[in-house]
């Protein structure tokens, strides 16, 4: 009987040992899992700011994909006007092939559904079938779905202060975020009211520190000069507002840690012909950056 006590007790202590170093093992390699080749070292997050620009925002599309390509990884995507809806597109899946073959089905009807007594609402477009286009084009609905987080940011209108929406449809966000005032009827979300995130923060750099990017890299489409001061009503409107986001986007656009400018060229906000030759452009400029942004997130590994 003592013999077989002795067995039993020294059979315990051996499993308990085994559980033990299994434990062990297991911690060790979920600590090795979140840094590069089990360095111990701790990457910091990287945010991506996006920025406005009507069409010329097609050139976000190839910044990302040379993010993909070279192998940075983005942890999480804060969007303003345009820059909200190719953030969305892309943080749905988190595939820049998904979010690339999306974008270049839009066309400037997926987006400008004018409606003459609109105006009286407070602009020429409704807004409704950019949200159809979203709904119908997104896996995930809700922003707190996506497979990156992503913000969209909007102005409310009563206050004048920049929102970012975290959370609900993505299509709503994404209108409210695009709604540029006296081109777009004004979003109401939650009983308050909102219009262009580039109002007051055209790029935002801030807000995507906020959601907790280490290391933000914005973004910036320059406006297009046209050749001759616009007549068009809904011309005059967007001129106006790209001009003002403009001036206000180089004060903001200082705290990021890189900042991508690519050449768009004269392309105008409603060309939706040239996605090519953008989406070329936002890759060029993003791959001249390579250097200074792997710099960056080498300064900041912990």
């Amino acid at each position: 009987m003592k013999i077989y006590k002795k067995r039993t007790i020294n059979f315990l202590i051996t499993g308990f040992v085994c559980l033990t170093l299994m434990a062990c093992v297991t911690t060790s390699t979920k600590n090795e899992e979140k840094s590069p080749a089990g360095t111990g070292e701790v990457l910091p997050k990287v945010g991506i700011a996006l920025g406005g620009g009507g069409a010329r925002g097609f050139a976000e599309i190839g910044v990302l994909r040379a993010f993909e390509q070279e192998k940075i990884p983005i942890d999480l995507v804060v969007g303003t006007s345009v820059g909200s809806l190719i953030g969305a597109i892309y943080a749905d899946t988190g595939s820049v092939l998904d979010a690339e073959f999306i974008a270049i089905s839009i066309n400037e009807e997926d987006i400008f559904d004018y409606g003459a007594l609109s105006i009286f609402s407070g602009g020429f477009v409704k807004g409704e079938k950019l949200e159809k286009f979203l709904n119908t084009h997104l896996r995930n609905k809700e922003i707190q779905n996506l497979k990156i987080p992503f913000g969209a940011v909007a102005v409310d209108l009563r206050t004048g202060k920049a929102v970012m929406f975290e959370q609900g449809s993505v299509a709503r966000a994404v209108h409210a975020s695009c709604a540029i005032p006296g081109v777009f009827v004004p979003v109401e979300i939650g009983g308050r009211v909102f219009v262009d995130g580039g109002v007051t923060d055209p790029i935002p750099v801030e807000l995507t520190r906020k959601k907790g990017a280490d290391v933000v890299i914005a973004v910036v489409i320059d406006p297009a000069l046209p050749q001759q001061a616009p007549k068009n009503p809904i011309e005059v409107a967007y001129h106006a507002v790209t001009i003002m986001s403009s001036e206000i986007g180089v004060l903001g656009v200082k705290n990021a840690d890189v900042i991508i400018h690519p050449d768009v060229g004269n392309v105008a906000y409603d060309d939706f012909s040239q996605k090519k030759r953008l989406i070329e452009a936002g890759e060029k400029a993003a791959r001249t950056m390579m250097p200074e942004i792997r710099a960056v997130i080498r300064a900041k590994t912990k």
